[in-house]
């Protein structure tokens, strides 16, 4: 199976050696040195110059590449919204998505994709950082924020970076079931089937800042007051509305209820100090503002995907 991967100037070279690295290591343990061949395509000529410094030597180009393949994934770049206008590079992915078995992305490559139209009316992931970008820009588009990857019928995209490991396992299993998966995964030291999702690593609040002052100036109160009453009722009070103007206004401005907001802000902050403190659950609930210490391992664990322990065994110092 040959698998191709489109790589741009400034590419980020675990998006590209990452999958590489997964594809070659199920081939070496199946016996079978050819069982994928990975050819990587260059958007331009010539050697490529990745985000860190580091030069990869392109297989073909977009204008020079021959011959069937059988999956195609994008790699992201810090550059990539710059591509994401070229029409020559857009006809030539709509006409491999015709072909090929399988397409996708991994990272920010999913803009390239979405600009073609190909992501219309999928389910997809991006970076955590990205998504919220990417459902704007193309609000045809279904990004599930919070994935590590997503299959879509023949379409796989990832998260950022480390997660195209992820995709390329998913479709190792695919090909050639579970047991070759969960040998290339030890042999690689990474999870089959990571537990949890991007939450885990993301700053929860990063795109939630309201662009109106009165709802902004009750998004700070809750972030500098996690143990006051921050009910809807307290918090519309506070920014002098209507409970249900309130709810409706934050909601539009800030994308999530202010239940919802004021759980993030609080888990967030426990976040955080359950990688800096040894203080146990019932403290760290009472410092962001939970009564119930059931309650808040609840909650840690709905927003997180893992438990506070889990979370602690990875993160904590």
């Amino acid at each position: 199976m040959r698998i191709a991967i489109l790589a741009f100037p400034r590419f980020q070279l675990l998006d590209v050696a990452g999958p590489a690295d997964v594809f070659a290591e199920a081939a070496r343990q199946l016996g079978k040195p050819r069982a994928y061949e990975v050819q990587v395509i260059g958007a331009v000529d010539g050697m490529l110059k990745s985000s860190g410094g580091l030069r990869l030597a392109v297989d073909a180009t977009v204008a020079t590449q021959r011959g069937p393949i059988d999956t195609l994934l994008v790699a992201g770049s810090p550059n990539i919204e710059d591509m994401a206008s070229d029409v020559p590079l857009q006809d030539w992915l709509r006409r491999q998505a015709r072909s090929v078995r399988r397409y996708g992305s991994v990272c920010t490559g999913a803009f390239v994709l979405a600009a073609t139209g190909l992501l219309d009316g999928k389910r997809v992931a991006t970076h955590w950082n990205s998504a919220a970008r990417l459902a704007a820009a193309y609000p045809g588009t279904c990004v599930e924020a919070d994935a590590i990857y997503v299959q879509d019928g023949k379409l796989f995209t990832s998260a950022g970076v480390t997660a195209g490991m992820d995709l390329a396992l998913a479709m190792v299993e695919e090909d050639h079931g579970r047991e070759l998966a969960l040998r290339v995964a030890r042999e690689l030291v990474m999870f089959l089937k990571r537990p949890g999702g991007q939450s885990q690593f993301s700053a929860h609040l990063a795109a939630q800042t309201s662009e109106r002052s009165d709802v902004r100036a009750v998004q700070d109160y809750v972030l500098a007051n996690l143990k006051a009453d921050l009910s809807v009722p307290a918090l519309a009070a506070r920014a002098g509305m209507s409970e249900r103007s309130f709810a409706r206004i934050f909601r539009s401005q800030a994308g999530t209820t202010p239940a919802e907001f004021v759980e993030n802000a609080r888990i967030d902050a426990a976040r955080r100090l359950a990688e800096e403190s040894d203080l146990p659950a019932k403290r760290l609930a009472d410092a962001v503002g939970y009564a119930n210490v059931d309650g808040f391992r609840r909650a840690f664990a709905r927003r997180l995907g893992v438990s506070l322990v889990e979370y602690r065994r990875r993160f904590a110092g």
